[in-house]
């Protein structure tokens, strides 16, 4: 991925913000962009060297010289002899986070960050899709919702940029309150505290703990925007003005596979997508809205131009019948509701569930439970299709509606063609493990092994 990095530090700043050891020095002026990539270095360029467990980027500093770089940061006392500039400093990925952290502070945007088990990446949109009607806005691409995601969205920045739109993901404690701390945000958002890495975490209530640590360096004078859980109550410890909603404070007037009509605090509100768990992201997103001052007509308008990304609740036709794929990501919480409002919108409904990863050492009553609560809501016209072993002990409690269970995508695929109706509706849930778009390739007659 090749991203724009804008040129607003110049070398002082950028020495004093990262606590770099001069090594080497020039009395180079101007601004200077910052580049973790080789392969998209720009003459005048520093490269920032990033490591990981199957990479080293200080093993590029040369190449980096080569292709334009004024200078570069490194770990030891080795480095290329053409370098104008050399900056010694311990970690480069603490560095990377604490130039982004000063160029946030420098540019000066709102910035609302968000979290939660399930749904951040929907809500992020939704709450772009809402600021961005009065504001210059910059959002996290994707889900690039990382330290290097922040550091990256952050360096994209133009220096008139008024609000910036933060993803943070999270797989163990102590994640979020790092992003949080670089980030600084003035308004949090935490979606929900669902049993999502419940396998890493141990608990709800650690889980909840973990959501929680976004408002550690939350402005003081900003907000929490919350769902209204009990565990995210009593686990935040936030002093500021805290916000809880849920679905419970919206009437919701109409629903379509495309639309969506509701009221929320005596205003009426519409969407282009349905879906319950929709309308209760777009809650967070209509108070975002008003925290930052817009207007009940732009917040509606921002709403309604709201469009799903890759691989949530993003519909397709293929062979005769509808695809509404929502695979990027699964738990208990998140399935059981999109089911639900797949169910509640489509007729002659067949859904295809894969395995739910992460879940730890209970993932078998999990999938178990998951079973019956759907056939609990399910109508009896349904068809299910199941992928994977997990998933085997979800068709278990599917009782009395037509299931069939199969080891991989291609046998499901195989299936799916051969015996779906047209004019069929089909839903695809599963952890993004599973791969669920070779399914949809195989339908397509892309994938034809």
């Amino acid at each position: 991925m090749c991203w724009l990095y804008n040129r607003f530090m110049d070398l002082r700043e950028i020495i004093g913000a990262s606590g770099a050891e001069v090594i080497k020095d020039s009395d180079i002026a101007g601004n200077i962009s910052i580049s973790t990539d080789t392969r998209t270095i720009k003459n005048g360029d520093i490269y920032l060297p990033l490591k990981g467990a199957n990479f080293d980027g200080e093993r590029f500093c040369e190449d980096a010289i080569n292709k334009g770089a004024i200078g570069c940061f490194v770990t030891d006392n080795a480095y290329p002899e053409n370098a104008k500039v050399v900056l010694k400093v311990h970690d480069t990925l603490e560095t990377y986070l604490k130039l982004a952290n000063f160029y946030r502070k420098k540019i000066a945007p709102k910035v609302v960050m968000i979290t939660g088990s399930s749904g951040k990446t929907t809500t992020k949109e939704l709450v772009y899709s809402v600021l961005v009607q009065k504001y210059k806005a910059v959002k996290t691409l994707s889900n690039h919702n990382n330290e290097i995601g922040l550091c990256q969205t952050i360096f994209s920045c133009a220096d008139d940029t008024q609000v910036l739109v933060l993803e943070a993901g999270m797989r163990a404690s102590g994640e979020i309150e790092l992003l949080s701390r670089y980030a600084e945000p003035d308004y949090a958002i935490i979606t929900n505290a669902g049993s999502a890495h419940i396998g890493r975490l141990g608990s709800l209530d650690n889980i909840a703990k973990a959501k929680c640590e976004i408002t550690k360096y939350l402005n003081p004078a900003g907000c929490l925007i919350s769902h209204d859980n009990e565990r995210l109550r009593r686990f935040n410890n936030y002093s500021g003005e805290k916000i809880f909603y849920s679905l419970k404070d919206v009437k919701i007037l109409s629903q379509s596979a495309n639309h969506s009509k509701f009221i929320y605090k005596n205003q009426e509100y519409e969407l282009s997508v349905g879906g319950e768990f929709n309308i209760e992201n777009a809650v967070s997103a209509i108070e975002a809205g008003y925290k930052l001052g817009l207007r009940h007509d732009e917040i509606n308008k921002g709403l309604l131009s709201y469009q799903p990304i890759e691989k949530r609740w993003e519909i397709e036709k293929i062979c005769g019948f509808n695809v509404i794929n929502d695979s990027y990501n699964a738990n208990p919480e998140s399935t059981l509701a999109s089911v639900k409002s797949f169910l509640n919108l489509y007729p002659n409904p067949v859904v295809v569930l894969g395995d739910m990863g992460e879940l730890g050492e209970n993932e078998a009553d999990l999938h178990l439970k998951l079973g019956e609560n759907i056939s609990k809501i399910a109508p009896k016209n349904t068809t299910f299709v199941t992928v994977g072993e997990l998933s085997k002990n979800t068709a278990k409690r599917l009782g009395g509606f037509e299931v069939r269970s199969f080891e991989n995508n291609l046998e499901a695929g195989k299936y799916l063609k051969d015996n779906v109706a047209e004019g069929a509706n089909v839903f695809f849930k599963a952890s993004r493990a599973m791969k669920f778009e070779e399914i949809i390739d195989f339908l397509k007659g892309e994938n034809k092994q």
